[in-house]
């Protein structure tokens, strides 16, 4: 079958090549992909790629082979899922609790938007607890968490301000109802809440706008700089504050659940993916290039055989 394959050559991070077709466990089923979502993590592993490993973990097709087990969705039924890797390909092995079967009302091309970027939105929400009434600063928010947080954070009635680097990115934000600031010192604060990105000197700065025994959130160093906190720091407003770290894979929950919920909302017209750039899987390595750049606003959906 065709994959895209890593390369580990910055001036094209994939190559279009052929390798053996998946053979799924007994808890696996074989999907025949459809559409495909990039991810700007995936970006940067793929500069250093392990050996025998492939990317994606985003997709939506057609299950072609049932689980051996008796598990999860039927062949013939669409599906989104959320593999481990190796989604970047016509075919994918993907675990049935990774899995969600997909109405006819949500194209693959919608789902395949929805895992990564939409399971850390979930369980962020979920992170943040009650956030009806309170107000939330959202740093790095113009990618594709951002925007699924936005709006399901504001569903929620949560008063969100979000950070985005220039107006454009920031338009969709503004449209479900946040505040939108391009520069830290434009956000009014205190906040119950802080959800940081970033990383560099956007951490400590944000810290700064957190309410006194609030909670910053930190999900995210999309600026692949560290940050660093001065103890003295909290003492400036948000005193006794607390810094959680999060990673939307440390839940004990399965996948699949989640999956679900958020295609019920999507087929409900209660969340809506963000696709900013779609094209076919040929122009994977120059998506990749402008993801990493920053030059995609939402998410990035490629398909295949389309």
């Amino acid at each position: 079958m065709k994959a895209l394959l890593p390369t580990g050559r910055p001036d094209g991070l994939v190559v279009l090549g052929d390798t053996e077709e998946p053979r799924p466990a007994p808890d696996e089923a074989l999907v025949k992909v459809e559409a495909f979502s990039l991810n700007r993590g995936e970006v940067f592993r793929l500069h250093t790629p392990q050996p025998g490993q492939r990317p994606g973990k985003d997709i939506a097709g057609l299950v072609v082979q049932a689980a051996a087990d008796g598990s999860g969705p039927r062949a013939g039924q669409r599906v989104v899922g959320h593999p481990v890797g190796g989604g970047w390909a016509e075919y994918a092995a993907v675990r049935t609790d990774a899995l969600a079967v997909l109405p006819d009302g949500v194209s693959s091309i919608r789902a395949a938007a929805l895992p990564l970027a939409g399971l850390t939105a979930l369980r962020l929400l979920r992170t943040t607890g009650c956030v009806s009434g309170h107000p939330l600063l959202l740093t790095g928010a113009s990618g594709g968490v951002g925007h699924y947080f936005t709006e399901l954070a504001i569903g929620a009635g949560a008063e969100v301000t979000a950070v985005t680097a220039t107006p454009e990115r920031g338009k969709r934000l503004a449209e479900f109802g946040a505040t939108v600031v391009h520069d830290l010192a434009d956000a009014r604060g205190p906040f119950h809440t802080v959800l940081e990105s970033v990383g560099g000197a956007t951490t400590a700065r944000a810290l700064a706008l957190l309410r006194p025994r609030g909670t910053m959130i930190w999900f995210g160093q999309a600026s692949r700089e560290p940050a660093e906190l001065s103890f003295f720091g909290f003492f400036a407003g948000p005193r006794s504050g607390t810094v959680r770290h999060f990673h939307y894979e440390h839940f004990d929950e399965a996948f699949g659940p989640d999956l679900a919920a958020l295609v019920r909302l999507v087929a409900n017209d209660r969340l809506h993916p963000e696709i900013g750039r779609l094209t076919g899987w040929q122009d994977t390595a120059a998506t990749l290039n402008d993801l990493r750049d920053r030059r995609i606003t939402g998410n990035a959906v490629l398909t295949i055989g389309q």
